[in-house]
């Protein structure tokens, strides 16, 4: 079987975007600014067009991390057809996150951590790099986003 021929930048730009606004979860990897292993849990986050909002508990080794390096990494999709995003982090209190932005992640992920009685921070996570690719047509390490910009127009 021949595989799909490779997509454009602007292709696989639009179709990351796609699977930003319609998925709900993505892998989240993140690591301790003192050299421990990563650490990769599988969390909900809502895009908005410019940032990730993820949320996760405050003393959980994610929440940890995200609070002392400010760096993560998400994987959203499958591994045939996945968007890899390098971003920065900065954490939010439920008190502070506009209730907008709490009312829409709770809707669109089904989770609301303003309802828990563990203490949760939301991330608003902005990219610096992004990469996508599908099958083995595309090519890996498919950039497109480099220092906040993406590469291709729209």
């Amino acid at each position: 079987m021949t595989p799909p021929p490779a997509r454009s930048v602007q292709q696989r730009t639009e179709d990351a975007r796609h699977r930003l606004e319609h998925d709900a979860d993505a892998w989240v990897a993140t690591a301790a600014a003192d050299g421990a292993a990563p650490h990769l849990v599988p969390l909900s986050f809502v895009w908005d067009g410019t940032s990730l909002l993820i949320a996760t508990t405050a003393d959980s080794p994610t929440g940890r991390d995200l609070v002392a390096t400010g760096r993560a990494r998400l994987g959203v999709g499958s591994p045939r057809d996945v968007v890899l995003i390098e971003g920065v982090a900065q954490a939010v209190t439920p008190e502070d996150l506009p209730e907008e932005d709490a009312e829409v992640f709770a809707g669109k992920t089904g989770f609301d951590p303003r309802r828990l009685a563990d203490r949760y921070l939301y991330f608003r996570v902005v990219p610096r790099r992004v990469q996508a690719w599908a099958e083995e047509s595309d090519p890996h390490g498919g950039e497109l986003m480099r220092d906040g910009r993406w590469l291709a127009a729209g």
